[in-house]
C-alpha cells in the first residue's frame, strides 16, 4: 500500500537552486503543493515562477533558518496559505572550508547557524503543525555527516551535528505519527559553495535524483521508515 501524497503540503528551505529546487520540481509533479523559501525574496519567487504559475500549488517565501522567528513566521505563512503542513524538507546549507589555523570564528559561526541551528529552527517551527498531520521531516545532510576529511572541520561539524540530531528526533517524534529521515548525499550537481553546475558534473547524482528519492519515502507504505539514506554516484568522475 502507497502512501497518498496528492494534495499534501511540504515546505522546502532553500528551495530556491540545486537540490531544494529538484525536490520542489519531483513533488508538484507528484501532485503535491510546495512552499520554497530562500534568503532573497526574488529568489524564491523567480524560482516558484519557473516551476508554476498557479498560485494554489507554489508559494515563494523569504526566510532566514538561523533565525527561529523567521522560520516561525515562515511556517505561519504556509499554514495560511494552504490551510495544513504535512512536510518539512530542511535543506539549506552553506559550506565553509579550510584548515582550523585559519577558519575563522565568523566562518565556524555560519556554518553551524545555518546547517545545524538552521535546522533545529525549522523544526522547532513546525513541529506542533506536523503533529496535526501526522507528518514527515526529511533532512538534507550529506556523507560529510560519516565521513571526515581534511580542511573540513566546520562543515563535517555541522553534518555529523545534524545526523546525530535528526536520529534523535526521530525517536522523540514517531509516538505522534511523525516520521523523520535523513538523507546523505555524496556528490551532486548543484550551485553549493558558489559552483556553477556544468557539463563536467554530468557524474554527479542530478536534483531530480533527490527529488524521487524525496517521493519514494513519502509515499512508502507507512508501516515502514528508513531514518537514514546514503547515496552516492554510481560512477567516479573522469579524468
Amino acid at each position: 500500500m502507497m502512501n497518498d501524497i496528492n494534495n499534501k503540503v511540504a515546505y522546502i528551505t532553500g528551495g530556491s537552486k540545486g537540490i531544494g529546487l529538484g525536490i520542489a520540481k519531483s513533488l508538484l509533479d507528484s501532485g503535491m503543493r510546495v512552499a520554497i523559501t530562500s534568503r532573497s525574496l526574488s529568489a524564491a519567487k523567480e524560482a516558484a515562477a519557473s516551476l508554476s504559475n498557479d498560485a494554489s500549488k507554489i508559494l515563494a517565501i523569504e526566510s532566514e533558518v538561523s533565525s527561529l522567528a523567521a522560520e516561525t513566521k515562515a511556517i505561519k505563512a504556509v499554514t495560511d496559505h494552504f490551510g495544513q503542513l504535512d512536510v518539512v524538507i530542511a535543506n539549506a546549507g552553506i559550506g565553509h572550508f579550510g584548515p582550523i589555523d585559519t577558519i575563522t570564528e565568523e566562518q565556524w559561526k555560519e556554518t553551524i547557524d545555518t546547517n545545524l541551528t538552521g535546522v533545529f529552527n525549522s523544526v522547532k517551527a513546525s513541529v506542533e503543525s506536523l503533529k496535526q498531520s501526522k507528518g514527515y521531516i526529511i533532512t538534507i545532510a550529506s556523507l560529510a555527516g560519516t565521513n571526515f576529511f581534511e580542511n573540513g572541520a566546520a562543515y563535517n561539524a555541522s553534518k555529523f551535528g545534524l545526523v546525530g540530531f535528526t536520529q534523535a528526533i526521530m525517536l522523540d517524534l514517531r509516538k505522534y505519527g511523525i516520521k523523520v529521515s535523513t538523507i546523505m548525499p555524496g556528490s551532486v550537481t548543484s550551485y553549493f559553495n558558489n559552483h556553477v553546475p556544468d557539463e563536467a558534473d554530468a557524474w554527479k547524482i542530478q536534483p531530480e535524483d533527490i527529488g524521487q528519492m524525496v517521493v519514494d519515502l513519502l509515499q512508502m507504505n507507512p508501516r515502514t521508515l528508513p531514518s537514514k539514506i546514503e547515496v552516492r554516484p554510481a560512477m567516479v568522475a573522469k579524468k
